[in-house]
């Protein structure tokens, strides 16, 4: 079965370093807390917000050697008095795990976009 996972994170500032050491953080913790291996990974879709404009986030998935998987990359709406700095990663993974035993992964100050995870 195909199942999304979703994740947020931010980066500090927009420069090249802190848009892929946050983008691998949270792609790291979202790989690890679902116990992901890379030949079960459909898909991974990377989107950033229009302030982070120096690097393309889905360069992460490279940098952790996620070679074979494929990537998209996009921009979010720039929507008034959302998160700034804000990158958003959705992985389509192949599993047999409910709903219910996925994991989202929400870190740093995307925390704030879903108060509902642990």
């Amino acid at each position: 079965m195909l199942r999304g996972i979703r994740g947020a994170t931010t980066a500090r500032s927009n420069c090249k370093e802190d848009i892929l050491g946050a983008s691998e953080e949270l792609l790291k913790c979202m790989l690890t807390q679902n116990h992901l291996r890379p030949e079960t990974l459909a898909c991974i879709i990377f989107s950033s917000t229009p302030d982070l404009d120096t690097a393309y986030p889905a360069t992460a998935a490279r940098n952790l050697n996620l070679l074979k998987v494929p990537l998209f990359g996009t921009q979010e709406a720039n929507v008034q008095n959302s998160l700034p700095r804000c990158i958003r990663i959705l992985v389509l993974v192949n599993t047999e795990k409910t709903q219910e035993e996925i994991n989202h992964v929400y870190i740093r100050e995307a925390s704030a976009l879903r108060l509902d995870l642990p």
